[in-house]
Order: structure tokens, then sequence, then C-alpha cells
């Protein structure tokens, strides 16, 4: 299935799309080099935001949760990359603990955690699921809407503590699909003696998105060198801010100054390429995912007039963890629609491999605002047969091949980003 484009590119983003076809060996080539001195994260999924004028990452996520949403075309390439990916970590790996999120009331995430049993085990990988709810001692089946089920099993560490697995089962590799927003479990530390996917420092605990981009802003500048493109045509601004409160008001004046600081920069990015458009920038924890604790903001004013709902709202993340740090990052306008919804894509990874994706659609949300929220559907992309294969004779800005092939080639950006972020915040950088 591939989506109906309601609108064809143009500008800015049009001239991008020309030097990214232009340069598609060159850039297929960067890619492999770049790979021979990274290793990418074991999956990924990248939320992107086309405006017409700039295409850009806005959130990069190491634990993704929706492969459910991906069509069953894309299952092929998803598991030749899971294939890649283990034999890198396992060569001759049997065994595979997958340890989900502890929301398994969530059928749709369950259904995410069903497709990655899948997956894997088309690998030729026995794949059981861990629970990882402190003090469990009985196995939980839980029923799918399609009428099949998955069995959550209680973990169990081994007689030297040094390996994780349940009873009767001792896996290679353990697969983490759960972000540890709420912290590390001491169940996950010193194993030492398994391959631990994706490691501890990529979970929310540690993690920091003003990491990551700050990452990006390096792989960026290298790769608008490689094609010859302002770098702010892939690349969103942002800042950080530190030890706020909104609603006791702590370091409100701060955080207004860094908006209007960032706004300041966009006005001059706008007013160069002739954008008409009313520039907004989105504040959002630092550290956390689910769509929560995000505002987008027009004017530096709107800080100090926060009424008590919004306050409350930026104060508290996921898990019910209060937000302190935040990020403020250049607001990306989406001109994606599927039918009258807004729309925007979101690429998934397995290592270094698109293996397909979706656009998110909101109906009740407009083009500046969030739409990782409630209410949110999701369409599939043909990334399996779009993404390697752009059509170098369509006229530019008018195929869907091209935009999805440009949309891969960022997605790839921010993986490449996040191995660097992993790599400059790892705490044994002895492994690399």
């Amino acid at each position: 299935m591939v989506p109906h484009l309601v609108t064809a590119l143009n500008g800015p983003l049009l001239d991008l799309e020309k030097k990214i076809l232009a340069a598609t060996p060159a850039i297929e080539r960067w890619f492999r080099m770049e790979w021979q001195e990274h290793t990418p994260p074991f999956y990924c999924s990248v939320d992107l935001r086309n405006s017409g004028f700039k295409l850009a990452p806005v959130d990069t996520n190491l634990f993704p949760g929706g492969f459910n949403n991906l069509s069953a075309e894309m299952l092929p390439l998803a598991v030749q990359a899971a294939m890649a990916a283990i034999e890198k970590y396992c060569p001759d790996a049997k065994n595979l603990l997958l340890l989900p999120e502890l929301h398994t009331k969530n059928t749709f995430y369950l259904q995410n955690v069903a497709r990655l049993m899948q997956i894997f085990r088309q690998t030729g990988l026995h794949v059981r699921l861990g629970n990882l709810t402190e003090g469990v001692t009985e196995s939980q089946t839980l029923e799918l809407p399609d009428g099949t089920s998955v069995t959550l099993e209680p973990l169990q560490r081994s007689a030297n503590g040094r390996r994780l697995g349940l009873e009767n089962f001792d896996p290679c590799t353990i697969l983490l699909n759960n972000d540890l927003s709420s912290g590390i479990p001491s169940i996950l530390e010193n194993l030492n003696e398994q391959n631990l996917l994706p490691p501890l420092h990529a979970g929310w605990a540690v993690r920091r998105k003003s990491n990551h981009f700050a990452a990006y802003d390096e792989v960026i500048k290298k790769f608008a060198k490689l094609v010859d493109v302002d770098p702010w045509m892939l690349n969103p601004f942002f800042t950080k801010c530190h030890q706020i409160n909104l609603q006791e008001h702590i370091g409100e004046e701060a955080l207004a100054s860094s908006v209007s600081s960032l706004l300041s920069k966009m006005r001059k990015k706008y007013k160069e390429y002739g954008i008409k458009e009313k520039p907004f920038v989105i504040v959002k924890a630092d550290a956390g995912t689910c769509g929560m604790g995000i505002m987008s903001i027009t004017d530096a004013n709107q800080i100090k007039d926060l009424n008590l709902k919004q306050r409350n709202k930026m104060s508290v993340g996921k898990d019910g963890l209060p937000i302190h740090d935040v990020i403020i990052q250049e607001g990306v306008p989406t001109f994606e629609h599927i039918n009258e919804s807004v729309a925007e894509p979101v690429v998934y990874m397995i290592d270094r491999y698109v293996v397909g994706g979706f656009y998110r659609v909101h109906a009740d949300r407009g083009i500046n605002e969030n739409l990782n929220a409630p209410g949110a559907h999701y369409v599939p992309l043909a990334f399996a047969q779009q993404h390697a294969l752009p059509d170098l004779l369509a006229k530019p800005g008018t195929t869907a091949p091209n935009r999805f092939y440009m949309y891969g080639v960022v997605a790839r950006l921010a993986l490449l980003a996040a191995s660097l972020e992993m790599e400059k915040t790892d705490p044994n950088p002895e492994i690399y």
C-alpha cells in the first residue's frame, strides 16, 4: 500500500531531493564506510517531519514498539536484517530472551511483541518472553485480538549470578523492548556472559535526547558537505534547559530565554529561504517517550502564561517521573496528509537496514502539534519495495519511491547519530 501523497515537493526540499538522488551512489558508499567504523543500534525507529521546506528527524527511539504496524510485505526484509544483527553478537545463537514493557494490558503493544517474536523465530531462534516485574513467580498468558496469545515467564539468575534466563532456558542474547524509563532493574546488571541489547545506557534512565541531537549535528555536517546542501535543511535547531519545575515556576526565565533565542535563529533561516510560516518550537522532556511532556510554543511569553493544566502536563513524564530537564527543539510542521488528517512518517530499522515504516496519522491534531498522542492511527508504508529503488527518471518531487528513499536516508542519518551517541555515553567504552 502506498498512501496518496497530497502535496508534491517544491521549493528548497525539491532541490534537496534532486541533490540526494543525484548523489545516491556516493551516499550509499558513505554509509557503508561509516558502518565500518561504528556499530548501529540493534533496532531503531525515527519520527520524521516533512515541512515541504525541510526534512528532519524529531525523535529517535532505540526501543521501537510499533513493529505490528509494519505491513506483512516487509517481514522478509525484517527477518534478513535481524539475521545480520544477531550474527554480529552471537553467530551460533539458539535462544533469545525478549523483555517487553510492563504495560501488558495494551494489546496494540502486545501485537508488537508477537511480531518481534515472529521475526526472530524466522531467523532460527527459540524466542521466549521474560517478565521484568519484580517479584513475579508465575507465568502469565495474555490473549491477543487475533486469537493468539503470548506468555510472560518469571526471570531467573543463574547460580553464579552472571546469566539471566528462564526455567530451562539459557539465552545467548537478551533483547530489551523496554525503554527503562523507571530505572535499571537490578536483575539486568552485571550480565557479563550474555549480550544485552540495546545496552543499559540506551534506556531513558540514562539516555538524553540532547546527547542524541548533538551527535546528529556531527553526522549532518559531514553528510551535508557530501551532498552540498545547507545542514539546516535536514537538521532541527535545538538547545537544552536544566533544573526547571514549571509547577513551582522554577527556571521559567531561563526556559523563556532559550525559547526566544531559538525562535530568533529560526526567523533568520525563514527569512533566508522566504518561508512565510510562523516559526514554533517544541519543548519536551530530555528523557522519555510515549509523547508525554511536550508542548508547542510560538512566543517566549507563552511560558509564563501557562495555565495549571499545562504546567502539570509538562511536569510529569512516563511512569509518573518528574520532568526537570527539557530540550527545546525547532518545530518542523508537517505538510503530509492521509485523506484529511495530518500525518508524519516513521521509519523502522534493524541493524543498519531500513525494514519498513508507516505514517502516524491524527485527525484531531494540527501541522505543528505532536501526533504521538491518543487517537493516532497508522498507515503502513511500502518501504520493502520502495526505499532502495528511487525512480531517477521521474519528475522531481512527484513520486512516492523518491520521497520514501529520502525518508530512508534521513532515518539512517539519525541511526548513525544514535551509534555515535551510544559510543560517547558508554560507561565501558573499551568495547568499541
